[in-house]
């Protein structure tokens, strides 16, 4: 699995749901369809009269997730970034998407803008398989926060949290130790845990 093999399965998806947020602060979530998807990101496009368009181009924050007939989900969280070059990137967004054309004929077209990803955090999970995988990828100059759990030295082996685990990923050790790859961050060995040994990554001391 790649990037790229990540940003396929949700261009085939193609209508993604993507959130904003507005003026106010409150989040805002739209079905969007992507148009382009080439070199390591996603392209998609908006008239400049919507609230979406003055939202992307006053932050530049999105979030959008997809899910495939396979189970397969893409969640995607980070920047957008206005092209430059508008007329070419509409000119092309147009050829390879006839169901617009028809929405903005002609010369009306170029009431649209066409955005790209520009860094984002970027992951796969598969829901279709057991136990469930997952991994992470970083579109641009993003950083990937750790997300997760972690079993800490202070494990007492008691083994409470891998009988727990719903995906069966917790493997006996000193300490015990989480496949994070199969993890659902759900939690449960965390509440389980007798003893306080295990940690949400990321989380400030």
């Amino acid at each position: 699995m790649t990037l790229q093999d990540c940003l396929n399965i949700l261009f085939d998806v193609k209508s993604a749901s993507m959130a904003t947020v507005d003026e106010n602060g409150a989040p805002q979530v739209r079905i969007i369809d992507l148009m382009l998807c080439e070199n390591d990101t996603l392209y998609f496009c908006t008239a400049r009269g919507k609230d979406f368009y003055r939202e992307l181009r006053a932050t530049g924050r999105v979030a959008m997730t997809g899910m495939n007939d396979n189970w397969q989900m893409i969640r995607i969280s980070g920047t957008v970034k206005r092209l430059d070059d508008q007329k070419y990137w509409i000119d092309r967004i147009f050829d390879a998407n006839a169901a617009i054309a028809n929405l903005y004929k002609g010369e009306r077209r170029y009431i649209l803008e066409a955005f790209c990803l520009d860094s984002a955090d970027v992951e796969f999970f598969d829901l279709g398989q057991e136990p469930i995988n997952r991994e992470r990828f970083h579109l641009g100059s993003a950083e990937i926060p750790p997300k997760g759990f972690h079993i800490t030295d202070a494990c007492v082996a008691c083994g409470k949290c891998a009988s727990a685990c719903p995906q069966g990923c917790i493997a006996p050790g000193t300490p015990y130790v989480i496949a994070p790859e199969h993890c659902l961050h759900c939690g449960l060995c965390a509440e389980t845990c007798p003893v306080g040994a295990i940690e949400r990554l990321g989380e400030q001391p």
